[in-house]
This record gives C-alpha cells, sequence and structure tokens, in this order.
C-alpha cells in the first residue's frame, strides 16, 4: 500500500518529491543535500511536548511533596527519552517511512487499528493537558474564567498552526522563540527562589522510597508519561522520514548527523527546563513546609510571596502558557502524522486540529466545572499516567523495527544502543505492573 507522503512532508517542511532518478546533486531535495544545520527544526517540535502543561502538573507536585527527591526520575525520563527519540529519528531517515507506516505495513490490520487507537488515546490525554494548561494561565494572567479559557485555547491552537501557511520557518521561529522565552523565566524563577544546590545535586541520586510509596510511585510514572510522550515517537519519525531522499548511505550519514544534534540539543533544553520546574517547586513550597501544592492555581498565588518578587508569579504564568500554546501545535501535528500513516487517510490540519480538540474539550470543561481551579492538577496528571500507560505500545515496535536488519541495514541499532532501547522498554513495563498492583490492590 503506496501512501502520498505529501501532507506529513510539509509538517517537516520538505517538498514531497520522490527520489530523483540521477545522482546530480543538483537535483536532490536540499534536505539531502544540505550542511547539518538545514537538519534543524523537527527537535524543536519535539521538545514542546517535553515540557507541556503535564510536565509542570507532575514537576510541581513532586517538588512541594517530596522536595529534590524526584529529580533523579527527571534525569531518568529525559535520558530514556533522548535515547527513544534518536531511535524514532534513525528509523525516519533510513527507512524513509515514519513509526506508524511500518506498523501498517507490518502488521495484521486488527494490530494497526489497535495501536492507532492507542496512540490516539494518548494524543487527547496529552492535549487535555494542553488546554487545562493553556486555561489556567490564562486566568492567572488576565483573570478570565476557565471555561473561557478552555475555548480560548482552541482558538490559540488555530492561530499558532496558520503560521505554517506561509512555510515551515515562521511556525519553528515561533515555537523556538517560546521555548527561549520560557528558559528566561525560568532563569528568573531560579534566581528568586535560590534552592539548595547541594541538596539539589543529591536529588539525582533514585530514593529508596520509590517502590514503596504509592504517592510517589504514582508522581514518578506521571512524570515518565509526561517527559516521554508515544506520539511524539510516531511524529519524529514522520519529520525527518524525507530527509534522505536517494537512501545511499553519504546522504543517510549527513542527515543522522544534522538530527542527532538537533535531537539532543532540544530535548538537552527541556530537561533543564523540567528540572528547573522541580527544583523550583522544591525550593519554594517544600522547603517552606507548604507539602500540598497540588495544582497550578496554588503554586501561582503562593509564589510570589514565597520568593518576595510578583514577577514570579508574572513569569510562572507567562511559562505556562508559552508551553501550553506550543504543545498543542505539536499534538495536532501528531494526530494528523497517526491518522494518515495508520489509515491512509488524508485529513485537512484544520479539520484534524478541530477533532483533536472537540474531544479534549469534554473532558476539560467536565474538569473544570466540577472542581474549579482546584481540581485541575488531578486531571493533569492522571493524563500523563495514562501516557506512560500507553509507552510500551510504541516502543516495542520502535525498537523491533531498529534491529531489523531488512529495514535499517548497516545502520540498525546493536550492542549497547540495542540493550539500552529495551532496557528502556522493560522499565517501562515494570513501572507500570507496579502502578497497576498497586491501583488493584
Amino acid at each position: 500500500m503506496n501512501t502520498d507522503p505529501s501532507v506529513v512532508a510539509r509538517l517537516a517542511g520538505l517538498k514531497p518529491d520522490v527520489a530523483p532518478q540521477s545522482g546530480n546533486r543538483a537535483d536532490l531535495p536540499r534536505a539531502g543535500r544540505g550542511r547539518w544545520w538545514s537538519f534543524i527544526g523537527a527537535g524543536s517540535l519535539i521538545a514542546v511536548g517535553y515540557m507541556d502543561p503535564g510536565n509542570w502538573a507532575t514537576a510541581l507536585a513532586g517538588g512541594a511533596h517530596y522536595g529534590y527527591q524526584l529529580l533523579s526520575v527527571v534525569l531518568l525520563a529525559s535520558l530514556m527519552g533522548m535515547l527513544l527519540q534518536w531511535v524514532a529519528s534513525r528509523v525516519g531517515v533510513v527507512t524513509g517511512r515514519d513509526l506508524a507506516q511500518l506498523c501498517r505495513d507490518r502488521y495484521s490490520r486488527r494490530t494497526t487499528l489497535v495501536l492507532w487507537v492507542a496512540c490516539e488515546i494518548a494524543i487527547i490525554a496529552c492535549d487535555v493537558a494542553e488546554v487545562v494548561g493553556s486555561a489556567v494561565a490564562l486566568q492567572m494572567l488576565f483573570g478570565i474564567s476557565l471555561t473561557a479559557g478552555v475555548l480560548c485555547s482552541a482558538v490559540g491552537t488555530f492561530g499558532m498552526l496558520a503560521l505554517q501557511s506561509r512555510g515551515r520557518r515562521p511556525l519553528q521561529c515561533a515555537i523556538t522563540t517560546l521555548i527561549l522565552f520560557v528558559g528566561v523565566c525560568f532563569v528568573i524563577e531560579l534566581a528568586l527562589a535560590r534552592p539548595v544546590w547541594g541538596d539539589a545535586l543529591r536529588g539525582f541520586a533514585p530514593p529508596r522510597a520509590l517502590l514503596r510509596d504509592a504517592g510517589m510511585l504514582w508522581l514518578a510514572a506521571g512524570i515518565l508519561g509526561a517527559t516521554v510522550m508515544p506520539h511524539n515517537l510516531y511524529l519524529h519519525s514522520a519529520l525527518v522520514k524525507e530527509h534522505a531522499p536517494n537512501h545511499d548511505d553519504g546522504t543517510i550519514g549527513r542527515a543522522l548527523r544534522g538530527v542527532n544534534i538537533d535531537t539532543f540539543a532540544s530535548l538537552g533544553l527541556a530537561f533543564v527546563v523540567n528540572a528547573s520546574l522541580l527544583v523550583v517547586a522544591a525550593a519554594a513550597f517544600h522547603a517552606n513546609g507548604h507539602f500540598d501544592v497540588n495544582d497550578l492555581a496554588d503554586a501561582h498565588r503562593l509564589i510570589a510571596p514565597l520568593v518576595g518578587s510578583h514577577w514570579a508569579a508574572i513569569a510562572f504564568a507567562s511559562a505556562l502558557l508559552a508551553c501550553g500554546l506550543n504543545a498543542t501545535v505539536t499534538g495536532t501535528l501528531a494526530g494528523q502524522a497517526v491518522m494518515e500513516a495508520f489509515l491512509d487517510l488524508k485529513v485537512a490540519q484544520w479539520a484534524r486540529a478541530l477533532l483533536t480538540r472537540a474531544l479534549a474539550l469534554g473532558p476539560a470543561l467536565a474538569a473544570v466545572g466540577l472542581y474549579g481551579q482546584h481540581g485541575t492538577n488531578t486531571l493533569l496528571v492522571a493524563t500523563q499516567v495514562i501516557l506512560t500507560i500507553q509507552l510500551p505500545l510504541a516502543i516495542i515496535p520502535l525498537v523491533r523495527f531498529a534491529t531489523d536488519v531488512r529495514l535499517m541495514g548497516r545502520w540498525r541499532l546493536s550492542r549497547a544502543p540495542l540493550w539500552a532501547a529495551w532496557a528502556c522498554a522493560g522499565m517501562i513495563v515494570g513501572l507500570n505492573g507496579a502502578l497497576l498492583s498497586q491501583v488493584i490492590l
């Protein structure tokens, strides 16, 4: 079954040309003959999924409840995310097909539908977190109701996606600018919170109570799900699959070098933001005895008096809104990519954004209607745990394809990367087992 890659190719900013018949470099698409910086862009789109409001909810709750102890989970989740995104991009570049297309080609129709439904559930869960997070940020900054904020967040999504009508660069520049803005906000937060850096460094050692404390395990699962998102694996492979159009070793090697720089630099920045968020929560809330800060609204209300500056609250809300706007774009692009690849079905970008947002609005409106601003964090953490449970359904096929010599040739995973990838899959399955056993028992 052949698919027209034109739509997903446009997401990556590439012309949907087929590989040229001649070996003339002038005939190759730009991605195939450019220098490493011509491959930069996909990493920024992926990184925003690692800094969405779900990450805020889990990191804030973890820092307030347990201080710096869960920094080890943030570090581990980020390293796992870097490894798995590296594998996903490698599969996309080498095979010229994304993860969803490979699943459709290699698995039965029933299995393909199960994987697609699981991925859609993950996207909707993530979108719920982004809608609620954006609504809370709008309330913090402008005082509008959460219900109005939920509806306004949908408008923001279409506004961000409208930038892509002018090409890939405007959207990527907007996303990169917002990421850098978030980074500046957290530099301000860290300066104001004045964390104890010695205690923070000790927090990178895994806590002994992790598997015994049900609350800590729940938050650890949430941090993992908020960091390593299944639909990001599908999206990354889709965004880079046209980077080596003639599939010779030289072109693949150049593409992989550029994509790797993009991936590790972008996700490294995402780790710094996530770790900073937990450090701020530990320094501002846990250190001052506020162990029960469980939602974004409470964090925003308390952070200014605790650190002694109103700028802390403004930077907090502004960064949250920037993260929410960025993450909605990633969710929409991922939803469009997986629907087209799994079902061989073309969907207009605006229609896909409307569908995803409509499915997310119901749970979001119900949550803010029933619980108000103080019930949103429970919903946010729960959505991230759902993502963790979905992860093996994306990771196991990904690693299997990455190790298939018929697909990958000399570029297949082997030795240390192979063992590390399977170890990630095993750890996630084990964490899910421990989480489910605690819920059942």
